[in-house]
């Protein structure tokens, strides 16, 4: 059947400012766009946008949905403006967690609280004597009371993994936080088995895709693999959720724990709608913790340059293994030392199957390092909603004289590098539109300046491109998604106002009536 799409303006995302009347559909492909009156006469069905606005399928290039649906349901301390506040909400969500169960909090960041101060572990002991585990914003420190640490099996003479670090106080004593791979102990201990436990990553992953939907979305670039239990535990959901109805498009990356486990047992996916990713991996940690790994000390902490979760030979090592298998890496590195030591390797070990690698955040940079980053074959993964929630403390973390390498989203674009858009959710807002909104103006909504470095500010039209075309180059797809053209697929972001007219403000306000995956309607407002 021939499915017509009119009525609204439609953007083909192909040129700026480019649009076309109508489009028409078959199965789930786009087969012809021009005027209503040449192609209504080939139409079986006709959709009348009555004044909405299409675009391409809006795609996150980087986030982890299933902890994006757990956000959803577990305590959420985003909003929490101090030490004390977060407390008090930890303390009423002890009130109704069952004492067999680990109590969550997600999303505190001491970066919002005016004198920084983040609980201590004997603060938690004294709301509750079972586990609570709070993980912060970035995903790369979590905060345990004394329960939760012994779980893992730490305790005052524990020592710090490498790759990671066990926090103490002044004093020495254990202070309740961990910083990258040492989570992984209290991480592990959390129980992840059973077909109860899958039942409830299903749920979190039907959330965050409703939820993703409801925002225009079409698809993920998500990874997901190893963090609940065995890599099976979060491909079953998958498959229960996606493979199922075929609703939403999901490209899993895997990471380097479970990659060759994945390959070995020639895991199941379902394309074009459940797909194999590159390998993740770490090369360092997080600004807002301090352990992204820096050429320079921070200006803020002189004796510190933040870690590396891999030794320059065990990040080889995890190339090469990606390599035999021909496939490209996805690579999590936010300092300028992180970046250099990634490519460092990528150089040694190019891909030859004609797939890209992916160099994930790339926050801190250099010229130096931008100039070897454009002769590999690699997308860049950027996270613009980082500005604003970085900024200003990420000032004092950086100094001004690293400032003119800090996000430079334009400047990379500019050079030719291709770049793709996601939210690192639940690290930030699932709303494409907050991200377009943050690429386009760099600042909170509604602030009053002109925005952090304001001189990286993209275009509307580069912002939402990197949700389009950018985010179909990520995965090597950009000749069937990330248009709206004859041969590609009938994915569309239909928005209720033009995200390219009125002020930066206005598109906050827009609002998605309808989300198209494989030309069928998968949510639409009016039936909400």
């Amino acid at each position: 059947m021939k499915q017509l799409w009119y009525g609204g303006k439609i953007y083909t995302m192909e040129k700026e400012n480019e649009t076309v009347e109508a489009v028409l559909v078959e199965d789930d492909k786009i087969i012809a766009v021009g005027t209503l009156h040449e192609l209504s006469v080939q139409a079986d069905e006709k959709v009348d946008l009555q004044g909405a606005v299409m675009y391409p399928g809006f795609v996150d290039s980087h986030l982890h949905m299933i902890f994006q649906g757990e956000k959803l349901i577990r305590l959420d301390l985003t909003k929490a403006a101090s030490a004390e506040e977060m407390l008090e909400m930890v303390k009423e969500a002890a009130k109704t967690t069952p004492s067999d169960q680990w109590l969550f909090g997600e999303g505190w960041n001491e970066n919002n609280f005016a004198d920084q101060r983040i609980p201590t572990k004997e603060e938690l002991d004294a709301i509750r004597k079972e586990p609570i585990l709070l993980t912060r914003i970035c995903h790369h420190m979590i905060l345990g009371n004394t329960a939760a640490l012994e779980a893992g099996g730490i305790f005052e003479n524990s020592e710090s993994p490498a790759g990671g670090e066990i926090g103490r106080n002044a004093e020495g004593r254990l202070n309740g936080l961990l910083y990258d791979l040492a989570m992984n102990a209290v991480t592990d201990a959390i129980p992840k088995e059973g077909e109860a436990y899958i039942e409830s990553l299903t749920d979190s992953l039907n959330l965050a895709i409703d939820d993703m939907l409801s925002y225009g979305l079409t698809g993920g670039h998500t990874e997901d693999m190893h963090y609940f239990g065995k890599f099976t535990n979060p491909l079953t959901a998958y498959h229960r959720v996606v493979g199922e109805k075929h609703h939403f498009r999901v490209t899993l990356l895997r990471h380097n724990a479970v990659f060759e486990e994945m390959m070995e047992a020639n895991a199941k996916f379902d394309e074009p709608f459940i797909e194999p990713g590159a390998m993740k991996i770490f090369a360092d940690g997080a600004l807002g913790g301090s352990t992204a790994a820096l050429s320079k000390p921070y200006s803020d902490q002189p004796d510190n340059q933040g870690l590396f979760i891999q030794t320059d030979e065990e990040l080889e090592e995890l190339v090469k293994l990606a390599r035999k298998y021909d496939e490209p890496v996805a690579v999590h590195m936010i300092g300028d030392a992180g970046v250099e030591q990634a490519l460092n390797v990528l150089e040694k070990y190019p891909l030859t199957s004609g797939k890209r690698d992916r160099l994930i955040h790339c926050c801190v940079l250099r010229e130096d390092l931008v100039e070897r980053m454009e002769k590999l074959p690699v997308v860049l993964d950027i996270q613009p909603a980082f500005v604003p929630s970085d900024f200003p403390w990420a000032i004092n973390r950086l100094g001004e004289d690293r400032l003119d390498w800090a996000y430079p989203w334009k400047k990379l674009i500019n050079r030719g590098l291709m770049c793709a858009a996601g939210t690192d959710a639940p690290i930030e807002d699932i709303n494409p539109l907050t991200s377009i909104y943050a690429a386009v103006e760099r600042k909170k909504p509604y602030a009053d300046h002109e925005g952090y470095i304001p001189e990286e500010k993209l275009s509307r039209f580069q912002a939402v491109q990197l949700y389009t075309i950018g985010s179909a180059k990520a995965i090597c797809k950009e000749h069937e998604r990330g248009y709206i053209k004859p041969g590609y697929v009938a994915d569309f972001s239909i928005f209720d106002r033009d995200l390219f007219d009125g002020t930066s403000e206005d598109m906050l306000t827009a609002k998605a009536v309808k989300t198209v995956v494989a030309g069928r309607t998968v949510f639409d407002r009016a039936k909400v």
